[in-house]
């Protein structure tokens, strides 16, 4: 089972420590946090960025997903959308990742002018994606935090290099099981995220397993060669525990977890 690590638990670490990190503790891929304050960031010069490809081959860690903030359904107009998903899709394929991430941000408003937003502006880059071999994953988060409501855009677009970032916690929170989600979202699945909290009041990150989210049953929904990754939002939640000295049991944790 590959497990991944997403950066964003890990706020101020250099990126050649952050892959040390990851190899160092059982983790075989990384979601690498993409913003302006963040050392992979659109900014990266070609240099720069042939060197963190650099790292991640020397490390022996695949640099699973470009996590940028960017809102596909978001209120405005679609050209300044459509430009920032290809400069996104540029910089994974310069750092050979394998998908970007990005999220719905529908907004105020009707729920079927945002959809409309987001399909038009997925079909525009699908076909760029594919070039560039990068899959985009829309996760489901905000307005679309249901697999529902984002498998009814990604059966829209219709295009194999556009697909979901199952979120657990978001879809726990829309009162989705872990079945019923993967039902829905089975044709358009990437990969699924996890992370524990400790109640839907409360969601400062926990240790793996030491919270409410079914993770175990999730799981057992996926094929073994499925990836896993941990998100830690420790960013939003100043109070919660640091995340380095939790890596090897998190990974021990999931690797333990019971497969389909």
């Amino acid at each position: 089972m590959p497990l991944a690590l997403a950066t964003l638990g890990l706020p101020g670490t250099p990126l050649d420590r952050v892959v040390g990190l990851a190899a160092d503790h059982g983790w075989h891929g990384l979601e690498l946090r993409c913003a302006s304050d963040q050392p992979v960031r659109l900014q990266l010069t070609p240099v720069q960025r042939r060197a963190a490809a650099g790292l991640f081959t020397r490390a022996g860690v695949v640099p699973l997903t470009l996590a940028s903030y960017l809102g596909v359904a978001a209120p405005g107009p679609d050209e300044p959308v459509v430009a920032d998903l290809l400069a996104h899709l540029r910089l994974a394929a310069d750092l050979g990742c394998r998908h970007l991430r990005v999220f719905p941000h529908g907004g105020p408003g009707p729920a079927a002018a945002a959809d409309a937003r987001a399909v038009h502006r997925l079909r525009e880059v699908a076909g760029h994606a594919r070039s560039l071999g990068v899959r985009i994953l829309v996760e489901t988060h905000d307005s679309h935090r249901s697999a529902g409501a984002l498998a009814g855009v990604l059966d829209r677009v219709g295009h194999p290099s556009v697909g979901a970032l199952w979120d657990l916690l978001h879809t726990w929170l829309a009162g989705e099981t872990p079945a019923e989600t993967r039902r829905v979202l089975a044709a358009h699945l990437g990969y699924v995220q996890v992370k524990d909290v400790a109640s839907a009041e409360d969601l400062t990150p926990l240790p793996l397993g030491a919270g409410a989210l079914p993770i175990g049953p999730c799981l057992r929904l996926l094929p073994r060669d499925s990836w896993i990754a941990w998100e830690y939002e420790a960013p939003w939640h100043p109070g919660a525990a640091p995340l380095a000295p939790q890596l090897d049991a998190g990974a021990r944790h999931l690797a333990t977890l019971p497969r389909r």
